[in-house]
């Protein structure tokens, strides 16, 4: 009788400390998953600030005389694109986010062409309203890259939580998948030529 005690005890013990165990991995888990998508709704929201400031400028450079209708219209073709395209924060699939990426960069390119073919416009140059909202875009791609950097090191501590063993395990039985990070865009590594041929 004392030894089967003792034996429901030691079982008692392991079962409850395995209890333990799997709920401190979901708690945690449950929390870094909250964290990547509290990221990710910062990366929207820095796009959503972009998006934006666009609309402003566009209104801006259109009160420009004989400005190329063409490179406007990209411009406001690829921001509703953009604008269309968004992810759910608890569904992040490496599809999605190729898409959404996609989009972000056509609009990224639209506006590049705009500001080069700005620069034939002296009015709009010296224009302060545009002037500021330049400037403003600047220092949100600059929080766009600062957003995603920290999307990316949030989903990293997740999914390393999620995947490391033991806690793979746990982390199936929980529902918790690896999430997909946010990268360079294709062709990004290659270095652009730069010709300084002025003749």
């Amino acid at each position: 009788m004392k030894k089967g005690l003792v034996a429901l005890i030691v079982i008692g013990v392991l079962a409850f400390g395995i209890y333990q165990w799997a709920v401190g991995f979901n708690n945690e888990a449950v929390t870094l998953e909250a964290d990547a998508k509290t990221a990710w709704s910062n990366v929207e929201s820095s796009y959503q600030r972009r998006n934006d400031l666009i609309g402003n400028l566009v209104k801006t450079v259109q009160g420009a005389a004989d400005f190329e209708r063409g490179t406007l219209k990209d411009v406001i073709e690829a921001r509703a694109k953009a604008t269309a395209t968004n992810i759910d924060a608890g569904n992040l699939t490496p599809e999605k986010m190729a898409a959404f990426q996609e989009a972000q960069s056509g609009l990224t390119g639209a506006l590049s062409k705009l500001m080069v073919v700005v620069e034939r416009y002296p009015e709009l140059k010296a224009n302060a309203n545009f002037l500021e909202l330049q400037s403003q875009l600047e220092g949100t791609e600059n929080r766009i890259n600062v957003a995603r950097d920290r999307f990316n090191e949030k989903v990293n501590i997740y999914d390393i939580h999620t995947t490391k063993f033991p806690g793979k395990l746990l982390a199936g039985w929980f529902g918790f998948e690896e999430m997909a990070r946010y990268k360079a865009d294709p062709g990004s590594e290659d270095a652009p030529d730069v010709d300084f041929d002025f003749n």
